[in-house]
């Protein structure tokens, strides 16, 4: 009888084995079979996708660190190679030379689909050429641009007061969180021509957007999401939760503009992008639906809430670390303003003077702007999907389904591409005689490159410039632990972990 019952439990115990080893021998062999690991013709393969699991907090400086010995690498995965490459010329070739060969792939719009549905960033072929061609548009209009800049004046004047109240209780503060609910604010208001008012008291739409963004990035390491996705439990039970208030309140504000544009019957300009589309989806009901609408005018949003807020933080971030380019944009502003310290203007008041022509003569807030894009671009990676066999211009060659990414926070640090001092934080060298000098897009791909390049460039550095000004006029930023080194939390969008934790000290009142 005891003889049978160890027999029974060593079965037992191997039919468990077996089960649980089973899918685990058929994971490795979907990963590696197939996959020419040895052609040198191939890129390197250095791991798998499932590697960097164990390097996931810091997972782009481990990126960088491959990167240095190996400008272009393979990781496998399941269903494909994935390519990544700091080789300007690569990038150049995938996002321009063979731009109609590169697609956003699958496994991508998968695990974004839910926010950015049939919208510009996920979309391909002629519904993206579609959309680009409206939004290129409308994005090139003076009132567009005009309105824009008196939203960003407005917040920013807000962001100045919101400051000033927690200088007032000289205790540190999250300036990371303020110039999140700061640029929700603005792009809500350019996106929708509505006040979400992220400044005062948070609401519900704000708080979603948050939520269901941050979860959606978890897609990317959680090899089990559509499983608890079909089970509506964890992270996407609050996907679920968090976009039913994003569409509900999309679809809302859609209707009240409809009903609020038949009510006016006037032929005054449009200013916010929603009703500037609902103008146009006259001309093509059947396409432009409402939801089609709603993935557009959220694209913007999403796109434009967390990349120009994570810059200024970084940015904010490097001043704090170097005072003396503190000291030089702050010189700047006295010069393209013409005020100077004695001169108390209320916030209004100095923020209206930061005009068109004002914002052209800062060329070294602009360099500083970029040399914190450089080397910390909001998206850190992306990449794109091969359609078909090609051959990189470095020689290796991809397969149909191969994902090419290229690493933005990897290539700034690279000594090949932007000479030895790469990892210092120096904005002079985008300043050639007082100017400032653009450098191509496949080396500073912090804004992408080729026909899909960001069509909000000019409207993040704007927005950038006019808050920037307008809070280094009025405080001086210390970081509440000067010994802390900041860290990124991983992410699709290059976040700082934790925050960003200042003292505000006045320079005036505002």
């Amino acid at each position: 009888m005891a003889t049978d019952l160890v027999y029974a439990v060593l079965v037992a115990a191997l039919a468990l084995a077996v089960f649980i080893s089973t899918p685990v021998l058929l994971l490795a062999a979907k990963i590696y079979s197939g996959k020419s690991i040895g052609d040198p013709s191939r890129p390197p393969v250095k791991g798998t996708v499932f590697h960097m699991l164990f390097y996931f907090n810091n997972m782009y400086d481990r990126q960088t660190e491959i990167a240095r010995a190996c400008p272009t690498y393979r990781l496998l995965a399941p269903d494909e190679s994935a390519i990544y490459t700091t080789d300007a010329r690569n990038i150049e070739h995938v996002l321009k030379t063979r731009f109609d060969k590169y697609t956003k792939g699958k496994p991508h719009v998968e695990r974004l689909t839910d926010l950015f549905g049939e919208g510009v960033f996920l979309a391909d072929g002629e519904k993206w050429r579609h959309q680009r061609k409206l939004a290129s548009f409308e994005f090139s209009t003076r009132v567009l641009r005009d309105f824009s800049c008196k939203v960003f004046r407005k917040c920013s004047a807000k962001l100045v007061r919101a400051v000033a109240t927690s200088a007032e209780s000289h205790q540190p503060f999250d300036l990371q969180n303020l110039l999140m609910r700061c640029t929700l604010d603005s792009i809500f208001k350019v996106g929708f021509g509505v006040d979400l008012n992220c400044l005062g008291e948070r609401d519900a739409e704000s708080t979603a957007f948050s939520v269901a963004f941050d979860e959606l990035n978890t897609r990317y390491v959680d090899p089990i999401w559509k499983i608890k996705r079909a089970l509506n439990v964890g992270s996407e039970s609050l996907i679920k939760k968090h976009m039913k208030v994003i569409d509900d309140f999309a679809y809302g504000v859609i209707k009240a503009k409809r009903q609020q544009m038949k009510s006016m019957r006037e032929s005054g300009e449009k200013e916010d992008i929603l009703s500037r589309f609902l103008v146009e989806s006259e001309k093509d009901p059947e396409n432009m639906t409402d939801r089609y609408l709603k993935d557009i005018v959220l694209n913007f949003l999403i796109a434009g809430k967390d990349s120009s807020a994570v810059t200024m933080s970084w940015f904010f971030y490097m001043l704090c670390k170097n005072p003396l380019v503190h000291e030089k944009i702050l010189q700047e502003i006295r010069d393209a303003t013409g005020f100077n310290d004695s001169e108390k203007p209320e916030a209004e008041d100095f923020i209206a003077r930061i005009n068109d022509s004002v914002l052209d003569k800062m060329h070294y807030l602009h360099a500083t702007l970029s040399e914190t894009l450089r080397l910390y671009p909001a998206v850190p990676v992306d990449g794109r999907c091969a359609e078909e066999d090609d051959t990189l211009p470095d020689g290796y060659k991809l397969t149909k389904g191969d994902g090419v990414y290229y690493i933005a926070y990897a290539m700034g640090r690279m000594t090949r591409v932007w000479g030895e001092d790469a990892e210092d934080f120096r904005p002079e060298r985008w300043i050639e005689n007082g100017t400032f000098q653009h450098q191509s897009p496949f080396k500073f791909i912090a804004f992408h490159g080729g026909p899909r390049i960001c069509l909000g460039k000019d409207f993040a550095y704007r927005q950038m410039k006019i808050v920037a000004t307008a809070l280094l006029w009025f405080f001086r930023f210390r970081l509440a632990d000067q010994t802390q080194t900041v860290k990124y939390k991983t992410m699709v969008t290059l976040h700082i972990d934790g925050g960003l934790h200042v003292h505000a000290i006045p320079r005036t009142v505002p």
